[in-house]
């Protein structure tokens, strides 16, 4: 969230700097004075400045989350959502919304990511209001795994075939949610030429988010186009029972807690 804070004021900075440089050139070059010239350019300078250093912090920011991501990823709810920790949803909910709410809530939340359409057949499922998102890994995706080190992400189907293995570099931000958004550096790479990763990783969030896809653009679209209703969410292969509590025990303050 801080980095997306920091990018639209980046914005807001070079958005009120176009406008003054459109006043400004409105006129004959004499009916400016050195003055404002000046502090005009002044301002274009800072402004630059500005972007600029935006632009390194947030590639650094990628970089080191390619690296915190190090590691392999299976789908998030099939585990966390599996009938032996229906007890600790209930009890996270209790806490948050009482006994008499808990089972309600827990039926609400589950329902909010187990969707099972997306893309246009979820926009025209959802045309009259209501929606879920499906959360799960798409184009036979079942374990995805990242190298920060040599900025590999890869991944593999549910026999263990590779799918796609690629290097990617850091392109920009997505600024609906400031997902980081990354391209594959191999020209033919079909679905998975571009990732977008939230910034989680397992040591902060339990869990990690994001899109992934051939189109950049719609991958910035939530509902519509051909990834709509679609977030996948993924959990750490080496996932432990803490790992596993606590998150369902943030995803549940997340979406209860008053």
């Amino acid at each position: 969230m801080r980095l997306m804070k920091r990018i639209l004021s980046a914005a807001a900075v070079l958005a009120l700097s176009a406008s003054l440089l459109v006043g400004c050139s409105s006129g004959t070059a004499s009916s400016v004075p050195v003055s404002a010239s000046s502090a005009a350019e002044s301002t274009v300078s800072s402004v630059e400045e500005t972007a600029s250093s935006a632009v390194d912090e947030n590639e650094a920011a990628a970089a080191q989350l390619l690296n915190d991501l190090t590691g392999s990823y299976q789908e998030l709810w099939p585990v966390i959502l599996a009938d032996e920790y229906k007890q600790t949803w209930l009890d996270d909910c209790t806490a948050l919304v009482g006994e008499d709410n808990a089972e309600a809530a827990f039926e609400k939340l589950s329902s909010m990511v187990t969707g099972d359409v997306y893309g246009e057949d979820a926009v025209k499922a959802y045309a009259n209001g209501g929606g879920a998102y499906f959360c799960g890994f798409t184009n036979s995706l079942a374990i995805l795994t990242f190298d920060g080190e040599t900025s590999t992400i890869s991944g593999t189907d549910k026999d263990g075939n590779v799918l796609f293995s690629h290097t990617y570099h850091y392109i920009g931000m997505e600024p609906v949610r400031g997902l980081y958004e990354f391209q594959s550096d191999d020209a033919d790479s079909g679905e998975f030429t571009y990732f977008f990763l939230a910034p989680d990783t397992s040591a902060e969030t339990y869990h990690i988010e994001f899109r992934y896809g051939s189109d950049a653009e719609a991958l910035s679209q939530y509902d519509t186009g051909e990834y709509a209703y679609w977030l996948a969410s993924g959990i750490s292969t080496d996932c432990d029972q803490t790992m596993i509590d606590n998150c369902i025990e943030l995803f549940c303050t997340e979406n209860l807690a008053g």
